[in-house]
Parts: C-alpha cells; structure tokens; sequence
C-alpha cells in the first residue's frame, strides 16, 4: 500500500512558482508584521485594557493556513493553488513570526533566537523552491505517467479558461511521440480547447523590464564590479578581523548570545579566506574569481546571518539587503560570461560545421583531380590548378 501511494504522487511541473509564492508571501508577512507591531506598540489583537483574552496572531496563521489547505481541496484549477499558496503564505508567516513563544518560557515574541529560527525557515523554504526548479526545469526528465499528468493538469485548466498559444505548445510537447491511447487524446482535447490570448503588457511591467535591463547593464559595467570586490572584501575583512580579536580576547563569550558571536566569527573567517582567493585569482580568471565572491556571500547569507538575526535583528535586516546586492550584482555577471561561452562555443560549432563541409568539398576536388590523373586526361599544369583551386576552396 505504501508503494502505491508513493506511485500516486505525481510531481508538479510548475510546483515551484506555487512554493516560490509561498514563501515570498510569508516573508513579506512576518516584515509587516513586525513593522506594523513596532510601530502601533505591540497590541494585543482580539482584546486589551482590563480584558484579559488576548488572541495571538499564530492562531489567525493557523485558520489562514486551513482556509489554504481547504482552498486546494475544494477546488480545482491552477488558480485555486494560487490562491492557496498566498493564503498559506500569509498564514505561515504570522505563525511563525510567534515561534519564540512556543520555545522559551521567557518573554517569547523578543525571544532573542527567534529572529535567526525565522530567517532559517525561509531559507529553507527559497532552497527547497530552488530545488523543485532545476529539477523541474527540464521536462524530458519527467517519466510518461508524469508528462500525462501534467498535460492533462494544463488541459484542465484550458478548459475553464482558455490556452496561450505558449501554453497549448506546452502541453503538447509533453505527450508528443507517445503511443499510448490517454496521450493521443489529450492532444486531441489540447488542440480544441479555447484559445486565450496572451495578457497585454502593462505600463508597470514594461517600466520594470526596462528598469531590469538597465540594471544589468550597469551591473555589468568595470565600475560597479569593482565596488562589489571592494565591499564584499572589505566587509568580510573587517568583521573578520574585529570579531576575531573580541573571540580570542574573551569578550565575545561575555555577550548575551556567546553561540551565536562565536559562530559569525567563524563564518566570518571563512568568508574573508574565499574573498582573498577570489582576489588572488581575479587578475588571471575573472569567472573563477566570481565564484569564489559568490561562494563568500552563499556562506554569510546561509550560515552567517542566521545567527547575526540572532544578535541584531535591525542590523542583520541591513547587512542582508547588502549582501543580496551584491550577491545579485555578482551573479549577473556570471550569467553574462557563461552566456558568452555558450555563444562563442555555438559559434564555433557552425564554424566546425561550414569547416567539415569545406573539407568535404575538398575531399571531392582532391578525388576527382585524381582520377582525372588516372585517365590522362590531365597534366601537370591541370593537377596544379586543381590543387590550387582546391586550396582555396579551404581558405574560403
């Protein structure tokens, strides 16, 4: 039984923007929260004065997480899952905003290490939708009970609302080929479904691609590059060497959270030693240089600021928007150069191509000039305008 059940699980080709949404939706969740609460001075939601019921805001994440779960139950279609990852991402994130009052018997919600368990969750979560993409992102990989699946689920929703062009080519690759009787027909119902035209670009969308590629380019640019390597170095150098003195001088083990310093004095080390290899290898490859600036940040943005959240919440909030900055600054010139070594090795492919056919071409003269040889049919001065001829044949 527990075979088949594991059978009847069929993974979701477009699972990840439902996930992505998810935890996008409780990351914004628990920053309003927060913002909000700070500013209205921490209210007690649903009774304060003399009343004492107070309902906290984990049990209205709870009902919003139910209301998510009944949503996917109840309904059918891509839209319901959408509104059902935004539900349960809204609740999720006033959930787990209260996380410190279910482990400490201190006053939770300031409960020092909440903040880190916080921030641990949704890298998890963005981690697991990194995952479920690349997994997900090649659909040849999916095995024919799979490809079906998800045919049928886009056929699905064609019939409540109709296909992009895009979206019919889509489901139609994904059963394209196959024998089997359930795949034929559902090109067959892929094919008749109605038609919906794509949506129209709004203002907003087309300022932000604008926007997007004009940021690319300057990331780009010999200027920004440098100020990244100059950040990033300077930063891990110069926590690195600051928390390293309060390490081995003993103040860090005087501070309220000596874990957690200790810890981002390490991942501070490691950080510093990936950025000085980067620079070392900077001058003579810039790509590999770059992965080690990436690597420097992965680490601090993974490990390190899951206990600097727990040090410094208004800090470590700054230091992040920092880092993915400059993580983004970094990884836009990685695509650029990986993109370029595509082009530059597509290029060379067609010029091996038109370079085999040249060669085929000359295989040809070089034949034919020998059995004109052959049959004296040619003297020398032919044969060396043949060669000659088949020469430049090659060249060209």
């Amino acid at each position: 039984m527990g075979g088949r059940g594991r059978r009847a699980l069929v993974r979701a080709a477009d699972a990840a923007v439902y996930v992505n949404a998810f935890a996008l939706t409780g990351i914004a969740t628990v920053l309003v929260t927060r913002a909000f609460l700070a500013q209205a001075g921490y209210p007690k939601l649903g009774g304060g004065g003399a009343s004492k019921i107070h309902i906290a805001h984990m049990l209205w994440g709870g009902l919003l997480m139910a209301a998510a779960i009944l949503l996917t139950l109840g309904f059918l279609g891509r839209a319901a899952r959408l509104a059902g990852a935004f539900a349960g991402g809204i609740g999720f994130g006033l959930f787990i905003d209260e996380i410190g009052k279910q482990i400490t018997d201190e006053p939770g919600y300031f409960y020092q290490p909440a903040a880190g368990i916080i921030y641990l969750s949704f890298t998890l979560l963005l981690l697991l939708t990194h995952r479920i993409r690349r997994r997900t992102a090649d659909t040849s990989a999916l095995d024919a009970r799979q490809r079906t699946a998800n045919a049928a689920d886009l056929a699905l929703a064609g019939v409540t609302t109709g296909l992009t062009e895009e979206e019919r080519r889509t489901a139609i690759r994904l059963v394209e080929g196959s024998d089997r009787e359930v795949d034929a027909a559902l090109a067959r119902l892929l094919a008749t479904v109605p038609a919906r035209p794509p949506a129209a670009p709004s203002r907003w969308r087309t300022a932000a691609s604008a926007a997007g590629r004009a940021l690319r380019w300057l990331a780009r640019t010999r200027v920004v590059l440098g100020l990244v390597v100059f950040l990033l170095l300077a930063e891990a150098l110069l926590f690195a060497v600051w928390m390293s003195a309060d390490l081995f001088g003993g103040q860090l083990l005087q501070e309220p959270q000596p874990g957690a310093n200790v810890a981002v004095a390490l991942t501070e080390v490691v950080s510093a030693t990936l950025g000085i290899a980067g620079l070392i290898r900077l001058r003579g490859d810039h790509r590999a240089a770059f992965r080690l600036f990436q690597a420097e940040l992965l680490v601090d943005l993974l490990v390190g600021q899951i206990f600097k959240f727990t040090m410094d919440q208004f800090a470590a909030v700054v230091e992040l928007g920092i880092d993915l900055s400059l993580l983004w600054v970094v990884s836009v010139f990685l695509a650029a150069r990986r993109d370029g070594e595509d082009d530059g090795e597509a290029a060379r492919g067609r010029d091996g191509d038109g370079e085999a056919g040249r060669d085929r071409d000359g295989e040809v003269h070089r034949d034919r000039d020998g059995e004109d040889a052959r049959d004296g049919d040619c003297g020398a001065p032919q044969v060396v305008a043949a060669a000659a001829s088949s020469s430049a044949v090659r060249a060209s």
